[in-house]
């Protein structure tokens, strides 16, 4: 059997068009989202993040989110 190697943009291309027919086209770009790699490096963001308040900080901030504010408006 002698078979020629598909291109991979043409395998894209059927690719994308099958996802479209199935999922719709909402559901092909949250199907392809997922491999989305983003960028950044997350480890070392975080870490920062972290560094900028102590636990005391959050918690009074918590604390102060929770009172109530004085108007009728609920």
């Amino acid at each position: 059997m002698i078979t020629t190697a598909t291109p991979l943009n043409e395998i894209r291309k059927i690719g994308l068009e099958v996802l479209m027919e199935k999922l719709g086209p909402v559901g092909m770009v949250r199907f392809l989202q997922q491999f989305e790699t983003g960028h950044g490096n997350y480890t070392s963001e975080r870490e920062t993040w972290l560094s900028e308040t102590d636990l005391d900080t959050l918690v009074a901030q918590i604390q102060q989110k929770r009172q109530p504010t004085g108007t009728d408006d609920e």
